[in-house]
């Protein structure tokens, strides 16, 4: 199994959008992401979003470049403070390729859940739009590649 794991890209500032949908920057790094993971032959069955409008939109626009067989769809149990506990369990038994799009602190946790079995130990470092590739193998989770938005052109 691959599992693909994105921090929401950059949003519009509480004052000026409540729902803290993406800012133009935000759109371009989705955009950006989107289609590097086209590029490099990212395949997902669905990709998975918080629900937030942040995470919503930004899975939505990497959505339109990967088309996800099973959708773009909101999940509980990845919102910025959740326990990663539940969510690594359930992805240890999957066996479709998965994209999951959150929040800090959700997914530094997630990941060093994943590879090190401790949420607290930091393994990647999220920027906006970041993206991680994990593989699941026998013997459990490793990291396969990492990407900044910022590095993309």
């Amino acid at each position: 199994m691959e599992l693909y794991l994105v921090r929401h890209a950059d949003p519009k500032s509480e004052a000026e959008d409540p729902e803290r949908s993406l800012s133009e920057l935000g759109e371009r790094q989705a955009d950006r992401v989107g289609r590097f993971a086209l590029d490099a032959g990212v395949r997902v069955d669905q990709i998975r979003h918080s629900g937030k409008k942040r995470a919503e939109d930004t899975a939505g626009i990497i959505g339109r470049h990967l088309s996800p067989p099973k959708g773009v769809v909101a999940v509980i149990g990845i919102a910025p403070m959740d326990d990663v506990v539940p969510v690594a369990e359930t992805l240890s038994s999957e066996e479709d390729d998965v994209m999951l799009v959150g929040h800090l602190p959700f997914m530094n946790r997630l990941v060093s859940q994943l590879v090190f079995g401790i949420p607290d130990c930091a393994a990647v470092d999220f920027p906006k739009a970041g993206m991680v590739c994990l593989i699941r193998e026998t013997g459990g989770w490793t990291i396969d590649w990492f990407v900044n938005p910022s590095v993309l052109s």
